[in-house]
């Protein structure tokens, strides 16, 4: 190794040599921060005990041990209960075991080791990410004192002499089928807290300590609902999925279903089955589709359903957890953090909109959770079914190379025509014409028509805000974050300018900061100017708008749909909340206000999550007998992308895509990992950035596979958070390769002081 490279990496101690001396309890020990581990550490025989329950040292409970020279307290996972040699260490002793039973399954820690292998993340990082915060801290619990009756005391409770109360509380406490607290107790046999202490002092009751529930879960019921018919392709597609689950293996469907075609149906319906085995399935949606649309459609066909999702409780995630972990939930339904949910009987996944880019994980451990579904239902011996209009190019050519089997859904249901798209070309001056605003010409005589037949409007525009720049026309001044290299966004309403990226916000310029004159411009659209545009120009019509400011309020996203579901709203417009999984028979047309928000950016997946939000996006109208269409307004109207999204054609898109990514070496035909590095002073940042492209360099050189090292260069978004960023991509054909020249950097670099870095497997952010 080059001696710039050893010079790059923390020196490893060298492996204990074991021996035959005496043979030990050793604890294996991963901590959620700091140092990686695993560490070993001597189990106490008080933890060694199994009838001891509440404190037995195994392998899925949290530990409290000594960590460091100073032995300060910390908490770690426990992986691994061995008996083994001690290979002349003296270990320190395991301190307390700190869950009274496991919260990692050994199928869950096994998982978590798979993560932590494929995507270079510390263990024990995993297991905090597949634990939610609120199971960790037993939110909603609180430790209680429980009585009971002594077994010896309860077979001769009429002999026994005592006062009135005491006989009566003594009596209550023994025919209860479960030990009962104090307060309980008290209320049943109508008496204070002293002939029960009393009792306590006379050795005929016994008393200990459990942590209990505060509030007990409330279960909505819903009322049932059969089964809807299928039509040839759901049926032959439904039968194809019951063959994997007959036989009980694990296999991959792809299932490619138009907008409307009724995958959810066949969903549920394989779920039924799955039910009927007393097996339990779980479904993940995008957290944008988590609505109480999708949510009812499962609680409508299912006795015991569980959600999970970001937006709940601690208290509320924690009592989900422990109902799906007791094997009474049939369904778990979920964002993508429910791939880790307990299911001790899973019998199936369904991963709906499978190309949804927020099923990708931002922090540590950054994991996409298509990849864990696929290892997960591998390892539990399931099928997988990842279901969208619109797949991503890594599903779709897995399903072309038979790695998946691809199931399809051409057709909507009811035939339903697919609704007709047509492009506003912006280019176009005459499509101005007596218009200033978002909205051409021919969008506004379309809404007007739409509307007065009766029908309903979405309208979609992926920014939020009012203005999107601010700017002097005098000098050029553009307002930017002092903390990012990004554009402030205005908002009206709360009358602030705002950072999208960092939150800053601050009162809007009245004049130009720099050359102070007063003619200071708001340009550009975001949905907070289009909402007003909109309502001057329809002022009879009930508009709603939906944005993450405007449904900041909890509830409020399923009122607003509620209202639109209704006919209470006519016009609704927002971001990319409303082009998903929203079923509205009454839209009969859709206008996209600008598909070319995201078409141009510097990511090599920029035209494709452009066709999957406008053929998304589409999607919500035609749904109903009054039919519906689609005006798509661009300045680039021959793009590949676009073009193939106003046909409805998925695979003219791909056709189109997948040679360019073919020739690039860009996913699905190579691997992609993403470094970024970030410090408060740019030149030392940069320096380390080219440190660790040359340190990867030199390992690529050691390999057989050619390995491309693109970079070190300035983040598209340069400076974020008053810190610096650098990037670098590394392409490699495969995985393996990947983790060859990655795993040595992993959790081992010397980091410059005020300078931090990550490593992204399989990124799909590349700003």
């Amino acid at each position: 190794m080059p001696a710039h490279q050893q010079q790059l990496f923390d020196t490893e101690p060298a492996p204990w040599e074991m021996d035959d001396a005496e043979q030990v309890r050793i604890a294996r020990i991963v901590m959620s921060s700091g140092p990686a581990g695993p560490f070993d550490y001597l189990v106490p025989d008080s933890f060694a005990d199994e009838k001891n329950s509440e404190s037995f040292a195994e392998a899925g409970r949290r530990m409290r041990v000594p960590f460091g020279r100073g032995n300060r307290s910390v908490v770690g996972y426990c992986t691994e209960v061995a008996v083994r040699p001690s290979g002349g260490r003296k270990l320190k002793s395991v301190a307390a075991v700190i869950d009274t039973a496991p919260l990692l399954s050994a199928r869950m820690l096994q998982l978590g080791e798979s993560i932590a292998e494929y995507y270079l993340a510390p263990l024990g990082q995993v297991l905090e990410g597949i634990l939610p915060a609120g199971v960790r801290g037993k939110a909603g619990t609180r430790e209680t004192t429980l009585f009971s009756v002594l077994t010896k005391v309860a077979a001769k409770i009429t002999q026994i002499e005592l006062p009135e109360k005491q006989k009566k509380a003594l009596q209550i406490l023994a025919a209860s089928p479960k030990p009962l607290a104090m307060r309980q107790l008290m209320a049943r046999a109508e008496c204070t807290s002293g002939p029960i202490n009393a009792l306590r002092k006379k050795g005929l009751i016994e008393s200990h300590v459990e942590r209990i529930d505060t509030d007990p879960l409330f279960e909505e019921t819903v009322e049932r609902t059969q089964p809807l018919s299928l039509n040839g392709d759901q049926a032959a597609a439904l039968k194809t999925i019951e063959l994997s689950l007959d036989a009980r293996e694990p296999e991959t469907f792809l299932l490619h279903g138009v907008t409307g075609s009724g995958k959810t149906e066949v969903y549920i319906q394989a779920i039924e089955k799955v039910v009927s085995f007393g097996r339990q399935a779980i479904v993940l949606v995008p957290e944008i589709s988590l609505t109480p649309q999708t949510v009812g459609r499962f609680r409508e066909r299912f006795d015991h359903v569980a959600v999970l999702h970001s937006h709940q409780s601690d208290v509320e995630r924690h009592r989900q957890w422990k109902r799906i972990a007791s094997g009474t939930v049939q369904v778990v339904v979920g964002a993508r953090s429910a791939i880790f949910a307990p299911t001790p009987h899973l019998g199936l996944v369904v991963i709906d909109e499978e190309h949804e880019t927020s099923f990708k994980q931002s922090t540590v451990p950054r994991y996409h959770a298509r990849e864990v579904a696929l290892r997960r239902t591998c390892e539990e011996g399931v099928p997988l079914v990842l279901g969208s209009a619109t797949p991503s190019l890594e599903s779709w050519q897995a399903a072309k190379r038979g790695e998946y089997r691809l199931v399809s859904l051409p057709k909507r249901v009811s035939d339903l025509p697919m609704p007709a798209v047509r492009a506003i070309d912006l280019r176009d001056e005459s499509h101005a014409k007596g218009s200033r605003g978002a909205l051409s010409r021919p969008m506004h005589q379309a809404m007007d028509a739409a509307l007065k037949e009766g029908g309903q409007v979405m309208l979609l525009l992926n920014r939020r805000g009012f203005s999107t720049h601010v700017q002097c026309p005098k000098c050029g001044f553009a307002l930017k974050c002092p903390a990012c290299d990004v554009s402030m966004v205005f908002h009206r309403q709360a009358n602030y300018v705002a950072c999208h990226w960092c939150d800053h916000h601050e009162p809007p310029p009245t004049h130009c900061p720099d050359c102070k004159d007063a003619n200071i411009r708001y340009g550009g659209f975001g949905t907070q100017k289009l909402e007003a545009e909109v309502r001057a120009r329809f002022p009879k019509s009930a508009v709603l708008r939906m944005d993450s400011d405007s449904m900041r309020r909890p509830g409020s996203h399923e009122e607003a749909l509620d209202a639109f579901r209704r006919g209470d709203v006519q016009i609704l417009l927002g971001t990319q909340m409303i082009a998903k999984g929203l079923d509205f028979p009454n839209v009969t047309l859709v206008g996209v206000v600008n598909a070319d928000t995201a078409l141009h950016w510097p990511d090599f997946r920029a035209a494709e999550r452009t066709f999957h939000l406008v053929t998304q996006v589409a999607g919500r109208t035609g749904r109903g007998e009054r039919g519906g269409r689609v005006l798509v307004q661009t300045l680039s109207p021959d793009h590949p992308a676009l073009v193939a999204a106003m046909k409805h054609d998925y695979e003219a898109f791909a056709a189109g895509e997948l040679p360019e990514r073919e020739m690039l070496g860009y996913p699905p035909f190579g691997r992609l990992a993403r470094l970024v590095v970030r410090g408060a002073k740019d030149q030392m940042t940069l320096a380390f950035a080219e440190t660790i492209a040359e340190a990867i360099r030199d390992l690529a050189a050691t390999t057989t596979e050619t390995v491309h090292v693109v970079g070190p260069a300035p983040c598209p978004l340069a400076k974020l958070r008053d810190n610096y960023r650098f990037h670098m991509i590394v392409k490699a054909p495969d995985h393996a390769t990947l983790l060859k020249v990655l795993t040595p950097l992993a959790g081992k670099l010397k980091t410059p002081d005020d300078v931090q870095w990550i490593l992204d497997i399989d990124p799909s952010d590349m700003m």
